[in-house]
């Protein structure tokens, strides 16, 4: 995306828009005006219109899910509500539907006061820029009404959860069977509560589930992808072979083997990059972000395998992955997309390629995670008045070019101002736990005599 682009918008960010329930722009009458806008835009030409709404289940998503509806009524487009469906189904319906838009009601990790809308195009993937700034150009106008006869009519689509199942068990080879592999779910009490069971058990793998009883306040609280440790213990507890953690819009995923040990996002990109390389896949190369692990990339150099770094952001990503042509990518965080079988990140369908992996190796999750040796990692949050001060000073790069010489490709620094806080990020990773950490806090103390 163009920093110009990029500036040139008021509302949305690099996943749609985002923020505390009750603070501006994530109010009810906001929202509204928001789904009029969008809903002008969709429509133009004279063209009727039908936007789809899914959301997760935080409380407020009832609140703007009605207000959604009444502003894309008021433009004249049709609305087929969805209920509560992780944020990769929405993108899924949307394109199987031909609707012109999806529009999904969710925070993702974030705990239940906070709220977002993302959107989808028709073909299944994010907004290009173009349509984000002309939503917002509409924001700037007066809502009006269409008349009477063309106000947008609502429908619920009731077996969305079912087509959604059933196309996430299509993205695996159909000779492929989950018998035998012992299961823990953690769906973060979200979106996938009541749809991933139901995907891993018809593979014929025996399920148990935690993170189920979504309440409307408990949406990734101590639970899902954030936060595995209760899956980790209810793996160790049920003698399980792997634990399999969502957040709560189900786009992300980590897991845990059969030892308690995490699995993140850059070990599952590298364990379905391996898969596919081993088994003459084309995929092209891996895209990760400037927080992936080194162990990442010397780990798919070993491999032959390309791989390139975007700045963090799932949209970041897949605009890599276009421009070079590749299908698959992801951040640490377990965002991961491939999109040879998927539009959009989604955590289900990424796990199951992670269990493609094993069945096809014959390999426990723990075997094939330790094919890669992630570098141990130290972050410094080092407090600054003037972030763009820090970034552009001579010395500190200097010392920074210094600490990277002495790691000699075996280990790197990343200074990355916060985008949420007066901070800067200070990053180190090589092969000596100790060596990086002394290098982190040095490097900070530089940071922290410049800031003053």
């Amino acid at each position: 995306m163009s920093g110009k682009r990029e500036s040139q918008k008021r509302y949305f960010g690099t996943d749609g828009i985002r923020g505390r329930v009750g603070d501006f722009p994530i109010t009810p009458d906001f929202v509204l005006k928001l789904g009029w806008a969008a809903g002008k835009v969709f429509a133009e030409g004279g063209k009727r219109g039908k936007i789809l709404i899914g959301k997760d289940t935080r409380i407020s998503g009832y609140m703007f899910e009605a207000a959604l509806e009444a502003g894309l009524a008021s433009a004249g487009v049709d609305i087929h509500m969805l209920g509560p469906m992780p944020t990769p189904a929405v993108a899924y319906l949307t394109r199987t539907f031909q609707a012109q838009a999806g529009i999904v009601i969710s925070a993702s990790h974030n705990a239940y006061p906070d709220n977002g809308i993302k959107f989808f195009a028709g073909d299944g993937r994010k907004l290009p820029d173009e349509t984000e700034l002309a939503i917002e150009s509409y924001l700037e106008k007066e809502l009006t009404t269409v008349e009477s006869k063309d106000i947008g009519k609502v429908s619920r689509i009731t077996d969305a959860a079912g087509r959604y199942i059933e196309y996430c068990k299509g993205t695996i080879p159909g000779n492929i069977v989950l018998q035998g592999l012992k299961i823990v779910l953690d769906c973060a009490n979200g979106s996938t509560y009541h749809i991933a069971a139901n995907v891993f058990s018809e593979l014929g793998a025996s399920v148990t589930t935690i993170g189920t009883s979504p309440d409307g306040l408990n949406i990734n609280k101590q639970c899902g992808s954030t936060a595995p440790q209760k899956l980790i213990e209810e793996v160790l507890s049920q003698k399980a072979d792997l634990g399999i953690a969502f957040d709560g819009d189900g786009d992300r995923v980590v897991m845990v083997d059969h030892m308690g040990v995490e699995v993140d996002g850059d070990e599952i990109l590298y364990i379905i990059a391996r898969d596919r390389r081993r088994r003459n896949v084309s995929f092209g190369g891996v895209v990760g972000t400037l927080m992936s692990n080194l162990g990442l990339q010397l780990g798919l150099e070993a491999l032959d395998v390309p791989f390139v770094r975007t700045d963090v952001g799932d949209r970041y990503v897949m605009e890599a992955l276009k421009k070079n042509d590749w299908t698959l990518g992801g951040e640490s965080s377990g965002h991961i997309v491939c999109l040879d079988v998927s539009t959009t990140g989604d955590g289900i369908v990424s796990a199951l390629q992670v269990l493609v992996a094993m069945i096809q190796c014959d390999a426990s999750l723990h075997d094939l995670r330790s094919k890669m040796v992630k570098m141990p990692q130290t972050m410094c949050n080092v407090k600054v008045a003037d972030k763009q001060k820090v970034m552009t000073d001579a010395s500190i790069a200097k010392a920074v070019a210094a600490h990277e010489k002495e790691m000699a490709g075996r280990g790197r620094v990343l200074l990355r101002p916060s985008g949420t806080e007066p901070v800067v990020r200070v990053m180190v990773e090589g092969d000596d736990a100790s060596d990086v950490k002394s290098r982190a806090e040095t490097l900070a103390s530089v940071v922290a005599s410049v800031a003053g």
